[in-house]
């Protein structure tokens, strides 16, 4: 993570005290394991796969995202931190331990976030999951749908891309959303542990708009892992969603009164488009990021 946080700019930021304290995050994935860098952190989860009620991870990606979220870096001595690493994590778990999910659960799953945003005071959704194989149209429409309630609600919600790159038009849903923020992988071209070269998903979407609006690493991130306090590497667009998702922890730290939409506009102001030629805004900078908070 001390990697990724150079890349996207992040070093006055901490040097400036902050942490993403007092911002909760909705991560709706495949759980999470009780790793000892999460201890503390986690203060709600809700499992719409088998109804447990202790946190759990049979499948890892959940807890991979989680520490890049809000890792504390304990196992490692910091070295291993999350973005927001004072944030606090609400886990629900929408993926079996094969990672395969459906939609019923998915929905089930915003609705929660919807019902319960006040009482849990959550600001931002990581949304680390892309078309969900089997989903008709009816049910894409119904998730978007979903998702953007949350963002009319003063919900942040940020989606990965998907990782069925390189060709064009193939961020999945509910990347495609006109409201949420979408994230691709800016270190994509080099591949990755099962990822081929180019894996992240491109625009045009089929309305024209620009997607990914945003990139940030996602290729060989070292997390959390689901067995034991051990990390683990990980690729794709859902390792890059919860480094946006944590910076925007980081400016509503700074400024708690901030849109989703006035987030929106500052990443597009704040990005590092100059570095980057394809047809998203530009590479997440997290210090140039706060600059305009």
């Amino acid at each position: 993570m001390n990697r990724v946080k150079r890349l996207v700019e992040a070093r006055e930021v901490y040097r400036r005290g902050y942490s993403g304290n007092g911002i909760r995050i909705a991560a709706i994935d495949s759980g999470v394991a009780m790793h000892a860098d999460l201890s503390g952190r986690v203060i709600a989860y809700q499992d719409f796969v088998d109804g447990r009620e202790q946190p759990c991870d049979p499948n890892g990606h959940g807890t991979h995202v989680a520490g890049i979220l809000c890792g504390s870096g304990h196992s490692s001595r910091g070295q291993v931190q999350g973005m927001a690493p004072g944030a606090q994590l609400v886990a629900l778990r929408v993926l079996d331990s094969a990672g395969n999910g459906k939609t019923d659960r998915v929905l089930s799953a915003l609705q929660w976030v919807l019902d319960n945003r006040e009482q849990y005071r959550i600001r931002v959704v990581n949304f680390s999951v892309g078309f969900l194989p089997g989903a008709d149209d009816v049910e894409q429409i119904q998730i978007m749908e979903a998702l953007e309630a949350l963002w009319d609600q003063n919900v942040v919600v940020v989606t990965a891309a998907g990782n069925n790159g390189p060709r064009d038009g193939s961020v999945t849903v509910p990347g495609i959303s006109r409201k949420v923020i979408t994230v691709g992988a800016s270190d994509d071209q080099q591949g990755g542990r099962s990822m081929p070269r180019g894996y992240s998903g491109k625009g045009p979407t089929p309305c024209c708009i620009v997607k990914p609006e945003i990139l940030a690493p996602g290729t060989n991130i070292l997390s959390l892992g689901n067995q034991g306090n051990r990390y683990v590497y990980k690729s794709g667009t859902s390792m890059a969603t919860p480094v946006v998702s944590g910076a925007l922890a980081l400016a509503l730290e700074k400024n708690p009164m901030l849109r989703p939409e006035h987030l929106k506009l500052m990443l597009y102001e704040s990005t590092r488009s100059q570095e980057w030629q394809g047809s998203a805004w530009g590479i997440l900078n997290v210090d140039k990021l706060m600059d305009f908070v």
